[in-house]
């Protein structure tokens, strides 16, 4: 199984970065390290700079598409999405099945100035530590590989470090899960770890089980105006998209594009 293979995989990172960084020299560097950028703030009603919020990420390669874009500049994508209004950005850090680097999200904190999202597979509280020192503002947690028990304390760690994070599920049972943590930033994922199948009537099947007071960003297989047009109409309130824009030649232009203009007034900033 995909996922069984990724999580075996991260243990062995784990038990590799538990000897290059201890707790204490963890705390300690993050100690100095300045505030967190907020990730789920720059989502919430009132702040996205487009009606649509947008997690816009840099990605190049995938699993189940192998690799996406072969002309990857992590910075200069980076830059493009910011120029275009993305809310914040998502920056695969997973190397095995990926294609990431943990030095890719660290060269976009140094370019860029709005909330970036480490997307990677988080099984340990190491590697929460680890997220806070590449310069992460928020973390994935992926209820499909962790136990409730798991989400619970990995949330109120990230918290602890100010870092904010995205509880990401796919079906009923992950997101009645999720909804026993004190979380106000859920994701919906499309697709199907398991078989890849995407579809986003997941997106309107889960909603309908989401109370008020909580952001929802819909993630995977959003390739289309119609798409982002079904999306909003449903109640989706932000969506993560990587896949579409990373197979654009502009990418910039591809965030104008797909999400509409942004308002007068962020469109100066």
């Amino acid at each position: 199984m995909f996922l069984d293979k990724i999580v075996a995989c991260k243990r062995q990172e784990v038990a590799a970065l538990k000897t290059s960084l201890s707790l204490r020299d963890a705390e300690q560097q993050i100690s100095q390290l300045a505030a967190c950028l907020g990730f789920e703030r720059a989502l919430a009603e009132g702040s996205r700079r487009r009606h649509m919020g947008l997690i816009a990420e840099v990605k190049k390669a995938s699993p189940s598409k192998g690799l996406i874009r072969p002309d990857f500049h992590p910075v200069s994508l980076a830059e493009s999405y910011v120029r275009a209004g993305a809310d914040c950005i998502s920056v695969l850090t997973d190397v095995d099945f990926f294609q990431g680097s943990n030095d890719y999200l660290k060269a976009v904190r140094q370019a860029v100035q709005v909330p970036l999202l480490r997307k990677d597979f988080t099984i340990d509280e190491l590697q929460i530590y680890e997220a806070r020192l590449i310069g992460a503002d928020a973390i994935l947690l992926i209820a499909a590989i962790l136990t409730t028990e798991q989400m619970k304390r990995f949330l109120a760690l990230s918290r602890e470090l100010g870092l904010d994070a995205l509880v990401e599920v796919h079906d009923q049972a992950e997101l009645d899960r999720a909804l026993e943590l004190d979380t106000k930033l859920i994701g919906i994922n499309n697709r199907n770890l398991h078989s890849f199948a995407t579809d986003l009537k997941t997106t309107e099947q889960l909603i309908l089980h989401i109370p008020k007071g909580i952001t929802i960003v819909s993630e995977s297989g959003i390739s289309s105006q119609s798409d982002m047009a079904y999306l909003e109409s449903v109640g989706a309130h932000a969506v993560l998209i990587g896949e579409y824009f990373m197979r654009q030649s502009i990418v910039e232009q591809a965030v104008h594009d797909l999400m509409g203009p942004m308002s007068p007034s962020e469109a100066k900033l």
